[in-house]
């Protein structure tokens, strides 16, 4: 029985959750350890996404024999041009924006409850069906207004916070651009035989699910702000930029990313124009449909082969066990379980097969 899959798939499963229990009760033993690794934390990450969108690079210029050190060097001339040319061309409308949202966050919430002063007062003219679906929807509206004005205005402030941290990332990028290759020897050094060649394997394949992740995800982001971008500018939405830049923020989040980006979209609509709400809708509408109908597809393909359903499961899961943080990183997370899982379950095949083969 102890051979048996479930058997020791079970095992491993409680002996997690002990640890996990036991790290809970001593944590503050290990409180040090958690401050540091909450300080390196989004250096880290923000150092693994420009190294994996800056690899392509780095490959080619070494293809054409670029030394390491000079292609390293032109990787981060190239990263620091294109943070200049952001700055230099979409910063200074973005501050402005971003200041006049926060100077006119009270009007807006005025604003709303105004809306939901009148909505209540036409509420009679309705049918008695649609009354109470009514009182409870504009006993939300201001609510929902000042969550997601707040939720904009606490994100936009975090950006800027975690800009003192951004000192960090360049040391994690050299070293990753340096010395990358050596990761999954170094792992798979500590192992023999199959178990050292199934651990380079399967470290091979967490790097391209990360890889095809990372540069599609980003991709297919910067695309779906863009035509968020024109489509605000057509309609002439206000704080068009700063909507259309936390749109294609917002859209690294699989699924559930649109649908939070819009909410303040609408709001400002409603605010400005009640008609430009629907404009702000189908301008949403159209840029997901192409997005999961044509980008995508064409972009990551199936590289993740994860199913709507479990998507939605795991983000919402994610978010309320570890917040913000936990929606974004779930998908990689469970993607990157998801890969081993499967090498586990290839490499015991394996040993299946070799044993009858044997007999």
């Amino acid at each position: 029985m102890t051979k048996k899959l479930w058997f020791q798939t079970g095992v491993a499963i409680l002996l997690t959750l002990v640890i996990i229990r036991m790290f809970i009760e001593v944590k503050g033993i290990f409180s040090p350890l958690l401050i540091i690794g909450q300080t390196i934390f989004l250096p880290l990450l923000i150092g693994g996404v420009l190294f994996y969108l800056s690899r392509p690079l780095l490959n080619w210029l070494e293809s054409i024999k670029f030394p390491r050190w000079a292609s390293m060097l032109s990787v981060f001339f190239v990263i620091g041009l294109l943070g200049w040319l952001f700055y230099a061309l979409i910063g200074p409308p973005l501050t402005k924006q971003v200041n006049t949202l926060i100077d006119n966050t009270p009007g807006i919430v005025k604003e709303v409850e105004q809306f939901t002063k009148y909505m209540l007062s036409q509420k009679d003219l309705l049918p008695e069906t649609l009354q109470e679906t009514v009182n409870d929807a504009t006993g939300r509206i201001n609510d929902i207004a000042v969550s997601a004005g707040s939720f904009l205005i606490q994100f936009i402030q975090n950006v800027f916070q975690g800009i003192f941290l951004l000192v960090l990332v360049p040391f994690f990028l050299v070293y990753m651009l340096k010395d990358h290759e050596k990761f999954a020897p170094f792992v798979s050094s500590f192992f023999k035989g199959e178990k050292k060649t199934w651990v380079r394997k399967t470290l091979v394949d967490i790097d391209d699910t990360l890889r095809s992740y990372i540069q599609g995800q980003l991709f297919v982001s910067f695309l779906v702000g863009l035509m968020l971008l024109i489509g605000y500018f057509a309609i002439g939405l206000e704080y068009a930029l700063l909507l259309a830049v936390f749109g294609m923020m917002m859209n690294v989040i699989p699924f559930l990313g649109p649908y939070i980006s819009v909410i303040p979209a609408i709001i400002i609509a409603v605010i400005q124009e009640p008609k430009l709400a629907i404009y702000v809708a189908i301008i949403m509408l159209v840029a997901q449909q192409i997005e999961s109908n044509f980008i995508t597809p064409n972009v990551m393909g199936r590289s993740l082969d994860i199913h709507p359903l479990t998507v939605i499961t795991i983000i919402l899961a994610a978010g309320n066990i570890a917040g913000l943080w936990g929606i974004i990183l779930a998908i990689p997370t469970y993607a990157v379980i998801k890969v081993i899982l499967k090498n586990i379950y290839a490499h015991r095949e394996g040993i299946k097969d070799a044993a009858t083969k044997s007999v």
